[in-house]
């Protein structure tokens, strides 16, 4: 991957958003950010439906199975922090499993008080502790990818030496919820500028979604204390590798455009903090509209880059698993549409959507928020997962094991 870094240039002066210790308060910036940034604020208690392409859920698409893989390793860990905790850090630290503040997170700055533990006003026993819980859930690679991009919003802040009570490598809420166990479902949320997960456990099943992972610059830079961290490069690669591999007599079913400059682009889609995103906070029962090419309209071994590019975002998940969601993937193969926004030279910014019933992935390139350029870079990614038709937050699943126990 061609590293983009000497473009990289510092703002001049602090930005506009008045933030203080990672709260920004929305009510002294413009109207316009002030609704994009508080969509979750607006709608996390709105009725889930899910991300659908005509606002009914496919039925069915998500069932209760033992998939004989134990999660009581990762119980075990939540457990152990939790004990960690004072009984008032566990009031806000701990939530019940049907809190609506699962669906309470933001890729920005939050414009309300978050619940969870900031991972930097704990102890590093305690800090240990709740990264000791992330590791346990996910895999090796998807632990790594989280905690890169949290350590390049540390990098982010030496490197503009500027908002210093948010870009920094703990500046980030995480809160478990239910009761851990092997029994029940639980799970836990991590959020903080760049870095969204929720994961749930549901017996043996685990649920991944949403997840939002990004980074500006996407590599740390020299001088910093991160010199060399970097991350989402496979995101990128394999992105780019299934678009070099489409033929130009293909380009009407996939290419939504060749340029991401905000003078080409609707309004709507050249925004600052969403930019190409549809799926982002706030947006859990988003209409969706199946477009792209299909899957049944790829070549063999298109097929097989559009799968290789699946497996980076499912490979956050342990292997069987992930291996699992990969085989759900399959099922719908046929189904799954893939489209692209802007070029695919070596440096050039772009957006990709993968779009299936049971999975939908964005990677979108940005304008600098904290550095100094006016239009989108490769070297500002924003990625988001989820899993529509109902299952963000493992909602269905939850919704059939409660019926089925709990009737």
């Amino acid at each position: 991957m061609t590293d983009p870094s000497p473009r990289i240039t510092r703002k001049r002066g602090r930005g506009t958003e008045p933030v203080v210790d990672g709260i920004l308060h929305a009510d002294l910036i413009p109207e316009q950010d002030r609704w994009e940034l508080s969509a979750a604020l607006r709608h996390y208690r709105d009725p889930y439906v899910g991300v659908t392409t005509d606002g009914r859920p496919v039925p069915d698409l998500y069932t209760l199975k033992d998939t004989g893989i134990s999660a009581g390793k990762a119980a075990e860990v939540a457990c152990a922090y939790l004990d960690t905790l004072e009984p008032y850090q566990r009031a806000v630290g701990r939530l019940p499993m049907d809190s609506p503040d699962w669906r309470l997170w933001t890729n920005a700055f939050p414009v309300w008080t978050p619940k969870g533990m900031r991972l930097e006003r704990l102890t590093a026993a305690q800090r240990e502790a709740a990264l000791a819980v992330m590791e346990a859930s996910l895999s090796p690679e998807g632990f790594h990818v989280v905690r890169s991009a949290m350590k390049l919003n540390g990098a982010l802040g030496e490197f503009i030496d500027d908002y210093l009570d948010s870009l920094r490598e703990f500046a980030y809420h995480f809160t478990v919820f239910g009761d851990p166990s092997t029994s029940e479902p639980w799970g836990w949320q991590l959020m903080g500028h760049h870095v969204d997960v929720h994961c749930v456990f549901v017996g043996t099943q685990v649920v991944l979604a949403p997840v939002f992972l990004g980074a500006e610059p996407a590599v740390a830079q020299s001088g910093t204390s991160y010199a060399g961290v970097r991350a989402l490069d496979e995101e990128t690669d394999r992105g780019l590798a299934l678009r070099r591999a489409l033929s130009p007599d293909q380009e009407d079913l996939f290419l939504q455009g060749t340029s991401l400059l905000a003078a080409d682009l609707p309004p709507e889609l050249a925004g600052p903090f969403n930019g190409r995103h549809l799926a982002g906070a706030g947006q859990d029962n988003l209409i969706l509209p199946a477009e792209g090419i299909a899957g049944d309209q790829l070549t063999a071994d298109q097929q097989g880059l559009l799968l290789d590019l699946v497996k980076v975002y499912l490979g956050r998940l342990p292997a069987a698993h992930a291996a699992a969601k990969l085989d759900q993937v399959m099922d719908h193969l046929e189904a799954t549409r893939f489209v692209w926004r802007g070029q695919h030279g070596d440096t050039s910014p772009f957006y990709y959507r993968v779009h299936s019933p049971v999975l939908l992935i964005e990677y979108d390139n940005h304008p600098g928020i904290f550095l100094a350029n006016q239009e989108p870079e490769r070297f500002h990614i924003h990625t988001i997962v989820r899993e529509p038709n109902g299952n963000d937050y493992g909602k269905s699943l939850l919704a059939r094991h409660y019926a089925l126990h709990h009737s």
